[in-house]
């Protein structure tokens, strides 16, 4: 495979962390490629944080800088996400899943 289509295939992934309290927006808490991306995942797995997959997404916020709070236009889309994991979250303390 050439480096070019091996770039294009490399697993992604982003941390967001938002704490209503303090922040205005989620920040991005971790962002990497590759074996990074996999520790990210693993990690997450480890300390049983929900994890959900949209690449398109994790694009965008695999640009930003660590820290940064997502950009406006991502508003919707993270909320949207967050509300799911929440969702999630809720049935598997009440033993639905």
């Amino acid at each position: 495979m050439s480096e070019d289509k091996e770039q294009t295939f490399r697993k992604k992934a982003a941390a967001l962390s938002y704490d209503k309290d303090r922040d205005v927006a989620p920040k991005v808490t971790a962002a990497g490629k590759g074996y990074v991306a996999e520790r990210i995942i693993e990690l997450a797995r480890e300390h049983g944080i929900p994890l959900h997959e949209d690449r398109s997404l994790v694009e965008v916020l695999v640009k930003l800088d660590l820290g940064d709070t997502i950009p406006y236009e991502l508003y919707q889309v993270v909320a949207e996400t967050l509300a799911f994991i929440y969702r999630v979250e809720r049935r598997a303390r009440k033993g639905q899943l």
